[in-house]
């Protein structure tokens, strides 16, 4: 269904803004990044991927003495206003797709009657533990994801190890200067590894002004 797809990760305001419950350092300083990526998407006709955390104090990952791994001080929680997306990374008219297992003829029909943008929940850092996310990457079939949000060490992470693991014959570029890692040191460890997997690093500027997207729609797969 569609060729390029941007995927935005967990751009919430509790990992994007300095008074968020799980703020991520400097997140705040990609915010104008995000915001053109978020435009150019959808002034270009770019179908927008996202993920949310979408917590209630009993979820697993929550914890009030996290090890900061695979538990986390209680952040994103359902129905406040730090589980909101930053109004920079808005979607369109988005599908809201839950973790629980989906009817998959049911999820394939809703997907090919919605024309916006598509927002997985999650009650985990993982995007992949929403058991709707492969099935969807069936129908999209995207040749090329531009991925960017936070935490470059977590959920960044977990959704591009993901996507390599399960999707090795979509080219997954990185936009490097619209992500945030919590441990500076790892991320740029893991930017090199990526890059090693065949993870394409890319700015900002080369998606929105320098065309990538046109390139790529006019490449061979």
């Amino acid at each position: 269904m569609a060729r390029v797809i941007f995927w935005d990760v967990d751009t919430q305001y509790d990992f994007m803004k300095a008074d968020g419950k799980l703020y991520v350092p400097d997140a705040e300083h990609i915010i104008p990044n995000l915001r053109k990526l978020t435009d150019y998407a959808h002034g270009h006709g770019v179908r927008i991927v996202a993920s949310a955390d979408d917590h209630v104090p009993e979820d697993p990952e929550i914890s009030d003495a996290p090890d900061w791994k695979t538990t986390f001080p209680p952040h994103c929680l359902r129905g406040t206003a730090g589980q909101k997306k930053i109004p920079e990374t808005a979607l369109r008219d988005p599908l809201v797709i839950e973790p629980e297992p989906q009817n998959t003829k049911t999820l394939v029909e809703r997907l090919r009657r919605h024309h916006g943008d598509i927002l997985f929940h999650k009650h985990r850092f993982d995007v992949f533990t929403n058991a709707n996310v492969l099935p969807v990457l069936e129908v999209l079939d995207p040749q090329d994801v531009v991925l960017y949000g936070v935490a470059l060490d977590v959920c960044d992470k977990a959704a591009i190890e993901g996507l390599l693991e399960h999707r090795p014959h979509t080219r997954l570029f990185a936009v490097t200067d619209a992500m945030k890692a919590i441990d500076r040191d790892l991320g740029e460890h893991l930017l090199k590894e990526w890059g090693e997997e065949g993870v394409r690093m890319v700015k900002t500027s080369e998606v929105v002004v320098g065309g990538l997207v046109e390139q790529l729609a006019h490449s061979p797969a």
